[in-house]
């Protein structure tokens, strides 16, 4: 069995994600943190980004796997050795 690379990095990214989506909505107001970023909440946005690409990534890795495992296998022949995609 193999894994497809993009399932732990996706849940990597989309965790990541949500933690600074859930710190930039709670410090949404704080005019004093944001005053470096012009104003703009990096954390809320970057963290949607983060989470936007950590699901796509998995969701992808997901489809693979499921398109590998409904793809018929071919038996090896004598003295063959088979590998996995």
């Amino acid at each position: 069995m193999s894994l497809d690379l993009r399932i732990p990095m996706g849940l990597m990214f989309t965790f990541t994600g949500l933690i600074l989506t859930v710190f930039g909505i709670r410090t949404n107001g704080d005019a004093a943190l944001y005053a470096k970023s012009l104003g703009i909440n990096a954390n809320l946005w970057w963290g949607l980004v983060l989470l936007v690409f950590g699901i796509l990534m998995f969701l992808m890795g997901r489809r693979q796997q499921m398109r590998l495992a409904e793809e018929p296998r071919e038996p090896a022949e004598d003295g063959e050795v088979r590998r996995g995609h």
